[in-house]
């Protein structure tokens, strides 16, 4: 996947599209992204008719204060793990209506991998219409830059995967 700056604008002008045709916004729920897909939409002039809010939680605490994820979530799975992207998700979009939602949560390095969730880990959510719920988890190689920016846009991808009916909850 074309991770370069020019590709992720065009992705976001397809995804742009697709919200729009869809009559849908879309809420990001961020933690190791740091609000990378929140400004990649934005970029974009007229994002307002398509972005509403983006949200970067990058503490456990903002994580349970800001999106309503349940301390027990994440002691049980952790902060790096679908069930806590998915409580992101539907945190982000719990308040609105005809709303989508990203969440991404990850190890983006250079350090705090483990052997079970080594740097590269990351783990998303797509909070999708008439509540559907798809999470993944996937592993990007590279430095944190690289890691980050492949999980923007696999991110961005993936919505757009949901838009057009090609993903199935969970």
């Amino acid at each position: 996947m074309d991770t370069d700056d020019a590709a992720l604008a065009r992705l976001a002008e397809r995804v742009a599209d697709a919200l729009t045709q869809h009559g849908q916004m879309l809420i990001t729920a961020e933690s190791c992204t740091g609000g990378w897909i929140a400004k990649v939409c934005t970029d974009l002039p007229g994002s307002s008719a398509w972005f509403a809010h983006g949200l970067v939680t990058y503490s456990n605490a903002a994580k349970q204060r800001l999106l309503g994820v349940k301390a027990q979530t994440l002691e049980r799975a952790g902060a790096v793990s679908r069930e806590t992207a998915e409580a992101m998700a539907a945190g982000a979009v719990a308040s609105s209506t005809d709303c989508l939602g990203i969440a991404v949560t990850g190890v983006a390095g250079p350090s705090g991998g483990s052997v079970d969730k080594p740097v590269g880990t990351v783990c998303l959510a797509w909070s999708l219409s008439g509540g559907v719920m798809h999470s993944e988890q996937a592993r990007f190689p590279g430095d944190r830059e690289a890691i980050r920016r492949a999980s923007v846009a696999y991110a961005l991808s993936r919505l757009l995967d949901g838009l057009n009916g090609q993903m199935n909850g969970h």
